[in-house]
């Protein structure tokens, strides 16, 4: 019972806080701004941290990287990230949305590019990407009503990091001859 009620409110506050901007896939070059999501629990989370900053920064795109760290961590444990771009499971509410301070700070970027490299994306991926005003959004796994523009998937049977999944995505951006839409 008290799923059904969970459901039922995330579906009426998806309704409500939805993005009505229409997406695209973007032209590096139309981009100005971007935010990435990206999971603290994997290994290479600092490495593909640094890629994503230094390539956005060599094209002069402004914006920020986000952390999902949903690790029990104890009183004697620190965060290994930023406090204001860390979603940790204390950010979000009974059903599942992230704080209100933390949906501002992503807003406050007024990101051109959403990027979610988290791989099983739940409800808290889902609903910062859907009320995203980003005009791009690309996404490890597609959700409900093509939310993603462009989904980088891993190969059937083989585990792909999020520093190769970005790796996919630059070479994507960078390419000469994107793919159409």
């Amino acid at each position: 019972m008290f799923d059904f009620i969970k459901t039922f409110f995330r579906k009426r506050s998806l309704r409500k806080h939805s993005s009505t901007v229409p997406t695209e896939i973007l032209p590096l070059g139309k981009i100005r701004s971007y935010v990435a999501i990206i999971d603290v629990e994997e290994q290479s989370f600092d490495t593909c941290k640094t890629a994503i900053m230094t390539f956005f920064r060599s094209h002069n795109i402004k914006g920020s990287v986000f952390f999902q760290d949903f690790r029990k961590i104890g009183s004697e444990d620190r965060l290994i990230t930023s406090i204001q771009t860390t979603i940790t499971k204390k950010d979000l509410d009974w059903i599942g949305r992230p704080s209100r301070y933390k949906l501002n700070v992503l807003e406050e970027q007024a990101p051109d590019l959403f990027i979610s490299l988290i791989k099983n994306p739940d409800f808290a991926i889902e609903y910062m990407a859907r009320t995203s005003k980003a005009r791009f959004k690309i996404g490890r796994a597609q959700m409900d009503g093509n939310l993603f523009d462009l989904v980088i998937s891993d190969p059937a049977g083989k585990e792909v990091s999020q520093l190769d999944c970005f790796t996919a995505i630059k070479g994507y951006l960078t390419s000469k001859t994107p793919l159409s839409p």
